[in-house]
Protein backbone atom coordinates (compact mmCIF):
# COMPACT_ATOMS: atom_id res chain seq x y z
CA UNK A 1 0.00 0.00 0.00
CA UNK A 2 1.00 3.28 -1.36
CA UNK A 3 2.27 5.60 2.07
CA UNK A 4 0.32 8.44 2.68
CA UNK A 5 0.93 12.03 1.88
CA UNK A 6 1.22 13.08 5.63
CA UNK A 7 3.43 9.82 6.16
CA UNK A 8 5.39 10.64 3.27
CA UNK A 9 6.37 14.45 5.32
CA UNK A 10 6.90 12.56 8.46
CA UNK A 11 10.13 10.94 6.61
CA UNK A 12 10.99 14.24 4.85
CA UNK A 13 9.99 16.84 7.81
CA UNK A 14 9.93 14.43 10.92
CA UNK A 15 6.46 15.92 11.44
CA UNK A 16 3.37 14.34 10.90
CA UNK A 17 0.38 16.27 11.65
CA UNK A 18 -3.16 14.94 12.49
CA UNK A 19 -6.14 15.89 10.47
CA UNK A 20 -9.13 17.18 12.21
CA UNK A 21 -7.06 18.17 15.40
CA UNK A 22 -4.93 20.47 17.12
CA UNK A 23 -1.88 18.11 16.98
CA UNK A 24 1.06 16.81 15.22
CA UNK A 25 3.41 13.54 15.80
CA UNK A 26 7.03 14.18 15.91
CA UNK A 27 10.34 12.50 15.03
CA UNK A 28 13.15 14.11 17.17
CA UNK A 29 15.48 11.74 15.40
CA UNK A 30 14.20 13.40 11.91
CA UNK A 31 13.93 17.13 13.19
CA UNK A 32 17.10 16.91 14.68
CA UNK A 33 19.47 14.82 11.80
CA UNK A 34 18.77 17.80 9.64
CA UNK A 35 21.88 19.41 11.86
CA UNK A 36 24.24 17.13 10.08
CA UNK A 37 25.96 15.82 6.89
CA UNK A 38 28.10 13.35 7.63
CA UNK A 39 26.84 11.94 10.75
CA UNK A 40 23.22 10.86 11.67
CA UNK A 41 21.60 10.29 15.45
CA UNK A 42 20.67 6.19 15.53
CA UNK A 43 17.10 6.03 16.50
CA UNK A 44 17.75 3.06 18.81
CA UNK A 45 20.09 5.42 20.42
CA UNK A 46 17.79 8.18 21.12
CA UNK A 47 14.77 5.89 21.51
CA UNK A 48 16.80 3.80 24.10
CA UNK A 49 14.29 4.19 27.03
CA UNK A 50 11.93 2.21 24.64
CA UNK A 51 14.12 -1.17 24.29
CA UNK A 52 14.88 -1.68 28.14
CA UNK A 53 13.06 -4.36 30.00
CA UNK A 54 9.23 -4.58 30.83
CA UNK A 55 8.28 -4.07 34.51
CA UNK A 56 5.45 -5.11 36.27
CA UNK A 57 4.98 -3.72 40.20
CA UNK A 58 8.27 -2.35 40.22
CA UNK A 59 9.86 -5.69 39.01
CA UNK A 60 11.18 -7.04 36.08
CA UNK A 61 9.41 -10.69 35.29
CA UNK A 62 10.57 -13.21 32.79
CA UNK A 63 8.01 -14.77 30.53
CA UNK A 64 6.54 -18.25 31.51
CA UNK A 65 7.77 -18.10 35.56
CA UNK A 66 4.99 -18.04 38.22
CA UNK A 67 4.65 -15.05 40.66
CA UNK A 68 7.05 -14.70 43.35
CA UNK A 69 4.77 -15.23 47.04
CA UNK A 70 5.60 -11.69 48.05
CA UNK A 71 4.13 -10.69 44.61
CA UNK A 72 1.09 -12.70 45.67
CA UNK A 73 0.64 -10.66 48.88
CA UNK A 74 1.30 -7.48 47.48
CA UNK A 75 -1.49 -8.38 45.15
CA UNK A 76 -4.01 -9.39 48.27
CA UNK A 77 -3.00 -6.00 50.16
CA UNK A 78 -6.25 -3.80 50.59
CA UNK A 79 -5.75 -0.78 48.97
CA UNK A 80 -6.00 2.83 50.35
CA UNK A 81 -8.91 4.51 50.15
CA UNK A 82 -7.87 7.32 48.10
CA UNK A 83 -7.72 10.73 50.18
CA UNK A 84 -9.26 13.75 49.70
CA UNK A 85 -7.29 16.84 47.77
CA UNK A 86 -6.46 19.78 49.27
CA UNK A 87 -7.03 22.96 47.91
CA UNK A 88 -3.81 23.82 45.41
CA UNK A 89 -4.45 19.80 44.32
CA UNK A 90 -7.81 20.73 43.67
CA UNK A 91 -6.98 23.65 41.66
CA UNK A 92 -4.15 21.33 39.77
CA UNK A 93 -7.09 18.79 38.62
CA UNK A 94 -9.30 21.36 37.46
CA UNK A 95 -6.77 22.57 35.18
CA UNK A 96 -6.30 18.95 33.97
CA UNK A 97 -10.15 18.27 33.39
CA UNK A 98 -9.92 21.28 31.17
CA UNK A 99 -7.40 19.90 29.65
CA UNK A 100 -8.06 16.56 28.86
CA UNK A 101 -10.93 16.63 26.42
CA UNK A 102 -7.99 18.40 23.83
CA UNK A 103 -5.64 15.30 24.82
CA UNK A 104 -7.66 13.10 24.42
CA UNK A 105 -9.04 14.11 20.77
CA UNK A 106 -5.25 14.54 20.24
CA UNK A 107 -4.62 11.08 21.44
CA UNK A 108 -7.87 9.64 19.34
CA UNK A 109 -6.29 11.30 15.97
CA UNK A 110 -3.05 9.76 16.30
CA UNK A 111 -4.96 6.15 17.20
CA UNK A 112 -6.85 6.55 13.91
CA UNK A 113 -3.51 6.95 11.79
CA UNK A 114 -2.93 3.32 11.26
CA UNK A 115 -0.19 4.00 8.85
CA UNK A 116 1.76 5.87 11.50
CA UNK A 117 0.88 3.44 14.12
CA UNK A 118 2.36 0.60 11.41
CA UNK A 119 5.31 2.95 10.75
CA UNK A 120 6.63 3.54 14.52
CA UNK A 121 8.37 0.61 15.52
CA UNK A 122 10.25 0.67 12.68
CA UNK A 123 11.26 4.45 13.26
CA UNK A 124 12.34 4.44 17.10
CA UNK A 125 14.49 0.89 16.10
CA UNK A 126 16.11 2.70 13.10
CA UNK A 127 18.96 0.12 11.03
CA UNK A 128 21.30 -0.08 14.36
CA UNK A 129 20.74 -1.35 17.82
CA UNK A 130 22.48 0.18 20.60
CA UNK A 131 19.94 -0.49 23.50
CA UNK A 132 23.00 0.46 26.21
CA UNK A 133 23.83 4.15 25.46
CA UNK A 134 22.49 5.38 29.01
CA UNK A 135 24.59 3.10 30.74
CA UNK A 136 27.59 3.99 29.03
CA UNK A 137 30.66 6.06 30.76
CA UNK A 138 30.30 10.15 29.69
CA UNK A 139 32.29 12.92 31.02
CA UNK A 140 30.13 14.11 33.75
CA UNK A 141 30.18 18.00 32.85
CA UNK A 142 28.45 19.44 35.89
CA UNK A 143 31.06 17.92 38.15
CA UNK A 144 33.81 19.38 35.55
CA UNK A 145 32.73 22.33 35.46
CA UNK A 146 32.54 23.20 39.10
CA UNK A 147 36.24 21.88 39.35
CA UNK A 148 39.28 24.54 39.99
CA UNK A 149 40.75 23.19 37.13
CA UNK A 150 37.70 24.07 34.97
CA UNK A 151 39.68 27.15 33.16
CA UNK A 152 42.32 25.27 32.11
CA UNK A 153 40.45 22.28 30.24
CA UNK A 154 40.41 22.50 26.74
CA UNK A 155 38.66 21.00 23.61
CA UNK A 156 40.16 19.98 20.18
CA UNK A 157 38.11 20.57 17.63
CA UNK A 158 38.21 19.10 14.28
CA UNK A 159 37.23 20.33 10.73
CA UNK A 160 37.04 18.89 7.43
CA UNK A 161 39.27 20.90 4.88
CA UNK A 162 36.43 22.91 2.62
CA UNK A 163 38.16 22.02 -0.50
CA UNK A 164 38.20 18.61 0.30
CA UNK A 165 41.65 17.86 -0.10
CA UNK A 166 44.80 19.32 1.28
CA UNK A 167 48.09 20.22 -1.15
CA UNK A 168 49.22 16.86 -0.81
CA UNK A 169 46.33 15.73 -2.39
CA UNK A 170 44.91 13.76 0.86
CA UNK A 171 42.09 14.96 2.86
CA UNK A 172 42.95 17.08 5.02
CA UNK A 173 41.87 17.92 8.56
CA UNK A 174 41.65 21.30 10.75
CA UNK A 175 42.34 21.42 14.39
CA UNK A 176 41.94 24.19 16.82
CA UNK A 177 42.05 23.60 20.47
CA UNK A 178 39.15 26.38 22.13
CA UNK A 179 38.77 26.37 26.68
CA UNK A 180 35.64 24.45 26.78
CA UNK A 181 33.84 26.40 29.88
CA UNK A 182 32.73 29.96 30.44
CA UNK A 183 33.65 30.57 26.81
CA UNK A 184 31.19 30.92 23.33
CA UNK A 185 32.90 28.28 21.20
CA UNK A 186 31.35 28.34 17.68
CA UNK A 187 31.29 25.85 14.64
CA UNK A 188 30.35 28.38 11.80
CA UNK A 189 31.02 26.14 8.77
CA UNK A 190 28.60 24.50 6.85
CA UNK A 191 29.74 21.00 8.19
CA UNK A 192 29.88 19.49 11.41
CA UNK A 193 33.09 18.81 13.40
CA UNK A 194 34.22 16.62 15.72
CA UNK A 195 35.36 18.02 19.33
CA UNK A 196 37.75 15.80 21.74
CA UNK A 197 37.91 16.09 25.12
CA UNK A 198 38.88 13.95 27.81
CA UNK A 199 39.14 10.49 25.64
CA UNK A 200 35.68 10.99 24.35
CA UNK A 201 34.40 12.51 20.79
CA UNK A 202 31.55 14.96 20.50
CA UNK A 203 29.59 15.68 17.23
CA UNK A 204 29.34 19.28 16.93
CA UNK A 205 26.56 20.34 14.63
CA UNK A 206 27.15 23.18 11.65
CA UNK A 207 26.76 26.40 12.49
CA UNK A 208 26.25 25.88 16.38
CA UNK A 209 27.20 27.64 19.30
CA UNK A 210 27.33 26.67 22.91
CA UNK A 211 28.37 28.15 25.95
CA UNK A 212 28.82 25.58 28.97
CA UNK A 213 29.04 27.81 32.04
CA UNK A 214 27.18 27.62 35.69
CA UNK A 215 24.26 30.29 35.81
CA UNK A 216 26.77 33.01 37.16
CA UNK A 217 27.83 33.56 33.89
CA UNK A 218 24.89 33.54 32.41
CA UNK A 219 25.14 37.37 31.65
CA UNK A 220 27.85 36.82 29.16
CA UNK A 221 25.47 35.53 26.32
CA UNK A 222 24.35 39.13 26.32
CA UNK A 223 24.63 40.43 23.16
CA UNK A 224 27.37 44.12 22.97
CA UNK A 225 25.02 45.14 20.26
CA UNK A 226 21.43 46.15 21.71
CA UNK A 227 19.88 45.95 18.39
CA UNK A 228 21.11 42.14 18.33
CA UNK A 229 19.13 39.49 19.58
CA UNK A 230 17.33 36.17 19.43
CA UNK A 231 14.03 35.76 17.65
CA UNK A 232 13.10 32.32 19.82
CA UNK A 233 14.15 31.67 23.15
CA UNK A 234 13.55 27.93 24.64
CA UNK A 235 14.02 27.50 28.10
CA UNK A 236 13.65 24.30 30.12
CA UNK A 237 15.46 24.76 33.67
CA UNK A 238 15.78 22.00 35.98
CA UNK A 239 13.21 22.53 38.39
CA UNK A 240 13.30 22.10 42.12
CA UNK A 241 11.54 18.78 42.33
CA UNK A 242 12.01 16.28 45.00
CA UNK A 243 11.80 13.00 43.06
CA UNK A 244 14.58 14.39 40.75
CA UNK A 245 16.37 14.79 43.93
CA UNK A 246 15.75 10.88 44.98
CA UNK A 247 16.75 9.80 41.67
CA UNK A 248 20.17 12.37 41.40
CA UNK A 249 18.99 12.67 37.79
CA UNK A 250 20.30 16.55 37.73
CA UNK A 251 20.80 19.30 39.61
CA UNK A 252 18.13 21.36 39.98
CA UNK A 253 17.72 25.19 40.78
CA UNK A 254 16.24 27.12 43.35
CA UNK A 255 13.12 28.50 40.97
CA UNK A 256 13.65 31.96 42.64
CA UNK A 257 17.01 32.08 40.79
CA UNK A 258 15.33 32.14 37.37
CA UNK A 259 14.24 35.42 37.89
CA UNK A 260 17.57 36.93 37.29
CA UNK A 261 17.86 35.23 33.83
CA UNK A 262 18.45 38.21 31.18
CA UNK A 263 15.69 37.31 29.12
CA UNK A 264 14.83 40.78 28.16
CA UNK A 265 18.04 41.25 27.25
CA UNK A 266 18.49 38.60 25.41
CA UNK A 267 15.41 39.08 23.16
CA UNK A 268 15.52 40.97 20.07
CA UNK A 269 14.10 44.44 19.77
CA UNK A 270 11.24 43.37 17.53
CA UNK A 271 10.31 40.88 19.00
CA UNK A 272 10.91 37.24 20.32
CA UNK A 273 8.87 34.30 20.99
CA UNK A 274 9.62 32.83 24.42
CA UNK A 275 9.02 28.50 25.00
CA UNK A 276 8.72 27.98 29.20
CA UNK A 277 9.11 23.82 29.68
CA UNK A 278 7.14 23.50 33.40
CA UNK A 279 6.41 20.55 35.46
CA UNK A 280 3.12 19.59 36.49
CA UNK A 281 3.33 20.75 40.21
CA UNK A 282 0.60 23.81 40.64
CA UNK A 283 2.55 25.49 43.03
CA UNK A 284 5.61 26.15 40.33
CA UNK A 285 2.52 27.18 37.87
CA UNK A 286 1.46 29.60 39.97
CA UNK A 287 4.82 31.27 40.91
CA UNK A 288 5.37 31.11 36.93
CA UNK A 289 2.38 33.04 35.96
CA UNK A 290 2.02 35.78 38.55
CA UNK A 291 5.64 36.19 39.30
CA UNK A 292 8.39 34.61 36.63
CA UNK A 293 6.93 35.19 32.84
CA UNK A 294 5.81 39.32 34.38
CA UNK A 295 9.75 39.91 35.12
CA UNK A 296 10.36 38.58 32.12
CA UNK A 297 7.54 41.09 30.18
CA UNK A 298 5.83 38.07 29.04
CA UNK A 299 1.78 38.49 28.91
CA UNK A 300 -0.78 36.81 27.96
CA UNK A 301 0.87 32.98 27.86
CA UNK A 302 -0.54 30.30 25.42
CA UNK A 303 -0.33 26.62 26.57
CA UNK A 304 1.32 23.96 24.52
CA UNK A 305 1.42 20.27 25.68
CA UNK A 306 3.87 17.07 25.09
CA UNK A 307 1.78 14.30 25.40
CA UNK A 308 4.15 10.90 25.61
CA UNK A 309 3.36 7.98 23.78
CA UNK A 310 5.14 4.65 23.08
CA UNK A 311 5.83 2.95 19.98
CA UNK A 312 2.50 1.10 19.70
CA UNK A 313 0.51 4.55 20.26
CA UNK A 314 -0.75 4.04 23.23
CA UNK A 315 0.21 6.65 26.30
CA UNK A 316 3.15 6.12 28.93
CA UNK A 317 0.72 6.11 31.54
CA UNK A 318 -2.66 6.76 32.86
CA UNK A 319 -3.73 9.96 31.47
CA UNK A 320 -5.84 10.75 34.89
CA UNK A 321 -3.12 9.18 37.60
CA UNK A 322 -2.58 12.30 39.54
CA UNK A 323 1.31 12.39 40.20
CA UNK A 324 2.13 10.98 37.17
CA UNK A 325 0.72 12.85 34.13
CA UNK A 326 1.24 11.27 30.78
CA UNK A 327 2.26 14.46 29.28
CA UNK A 328 4.28 18.22 30.13
CA UNK A 329 3.21 21.27 29.54
CA UNK A 330 4.89 24.26 28.01
CA UNK A 331 3.72 28.20 28.09
CA UNK A 332 4.42 30.07 24.81
CA UNK A 333 4.74 34.14 25.11
CA UNK A 334 6.06 37.15 23.40
CA UNK A 335 8.63 40.01 24.28
CA UNK A 336 8.54 42.75 22.46
CA UNK A 337 6.29 42.06 20.33
CA UNK A 338 5.81 45.08 17.45
CA UNK A 339 4.79 43.18 14.53
CA UNK A 340 3.38 46.88 12.39
CA UNK A 341 6.99 47.96 13.27
CA UNK A 342 9.05 45.16 12.45
CA UNK A 343 6.65 45.05 8.67
CA UNK A 344 7.78 41.37 9.23
CA UNK A 345 4.66 39.42 9.28
CA UNK A 346 4.07 35.85 11.75
CA UNK A 347 1.26 33.68 12.97
CA UNK A 348 0.46 34.89 16.57
CA UNK A 349 0.53 32.05 19.06
CA UNK A 350 -3.53 31.28 19.83
CA UNK A 351 -5.36 28.33 21.90
CA UNK A 352 -3.41 25.49 23.04
CA UNK A 353 -1.73 22.62 20.72
CA UNK A 354 -0.54 19.09 21.41
CA UNK A 355 2.54 17.58 20.21
CA UNK A 356 2.91 13.82 20.61
CA UNK A 357 6.15 11.37 20.26
CA UNK A 358 7.82 8.60 21.85
CA UNK A 359 10.21 10.20 24.28
CA UNK A 360 13.85 9.20 24.92
CA UNK A 361 16.06 9.81 27.81
CA UNK A 362 14.65 11.69 30.97
CA UNK A 363 13.91 15.07 30.78
CA UNK A 364 15.27 15.39 26.89
CA UNK A 365 12.62 17.64 24.94
CA UNK A 366 11.70 17.36 21.38
CA UNK A 367 13.03 19.79 19.19
CA UNK A 368 10.57 22.52 18.47
CA UNK A 369 12.08 25.18 15.97
CA UNK A 370 10.24 23.75 13.01
CA UNK A 371 6.63 22.44 14.52
CA UNK A 372 6.70 26.71 15.75
CA UNK A 373 8.56 28.22 12.30
CA UNK A 374 5.09 30.03 11.45
CA UNK A 375 4.93 31.70 15.01
CA UNK A 376 8.88 33.28 15.47
CA UNK A 377 8.78 36.40 14.73
CA UNK A 378 11.33 38.39 12.74
CA UNK A 379 13.88 37.62 9.89
CA UNK A 380 14.35 34.03 8.45
CA UNK A 381 15.90 31.60 9.42
CA UNK A 382 15.46 33.08 13.38
CA UNK A 383 18.16 33.41 15.65
CA UNK A 384 17.75 31.13 18.28
CA UNK A 385 18.77 30.06 21.89
CA UNK A 386 18.35 27.46 24.30
CA UNK A 387 19.02 28.21 28.31
CA UNK A 388 19.78 25.16 30.29
CA UNK A 389 20.38 22.77 26.87
CA UNK A 390 21.86 19.51 26.96
CA UNK A 391 22.28 19.61 23.12
CA UNK A 392 23.31 21.54 20.31
CA UNK A 393 21.50 22.35 17.52
CA UNK A 394 22.21 23.79 13.78
CA UNK A 395 21.93 27.92 13.89
CA UNK A 396 21.13 28.17 17.73
CA UNK A 397 22.82 29.19 20.88
CA UNK A 398 23.07 26.59 23.60
CA UNK A 399 24.00 27.38 27.14
CA UNK A 400 23.89 25.44 30.45
CA UNK A 401 26.04 23.39 32.14
CA UNK A 402 26.50 20.36 30.34
CA UNK A 403 25.40 21.56 26.95
CA UNK A 404 27.34 18.61 25.15
CA UNK A 405 25.50 15.77 27.06
CA UNK A 406 23.30 14.65 23.85
CA UNK A 407 26.30 15.49 21.32
CA UNK A 408 28.68 12.06 22.22
CA UNK A 409 29.86 10.26 19.48
CA UNK A 410 28.06 6.93 20.97
CA UNK A 411 24.12 8.46 19.79
CA UNK A 412 25.36 9.03 16.31
CA UNK A 413 26.94 6.79 13.35
CA UNK A 414 28.66 8.00 10.15
CA UNK A 415 26.53 8.12 7.03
Amino acid sequence: MEPSDELRLLEATGIYRLAGSRAAFLDPVRLLGESYRRFRLVPSAYYSRSFGPSRQGGEAQAEGTAPSPDRKKRKRKRQPKPRELNAVERIAEARHQEARPLLISAHNSLLEAKDLLEFLPGMIRGDECRPNVETSSENNFVELGGSWRAPFYEMTICFQNPHGQDEAGTCGVQKRSSPLFNRIVSVEENDEAEGEFQSRLYILPKRSCFMMTDFTHVRDLIPDNPNIGYNLIVIDPPWENGCVRQKEAYPTLPNRNLLYLPVQELAHPAGALLVLWITNREKLRRFVEEELLPSWGVKDPTEFYWLKVKSDGSLIGDLDLFHHRPYECLLLGYINNRESESGLKFKVVQGSQVIMSVPGAHSRKPPLQKILSEYIPGPKPPRCIELFARELGSGWTSWGNEPLHFQDSMYFSKK
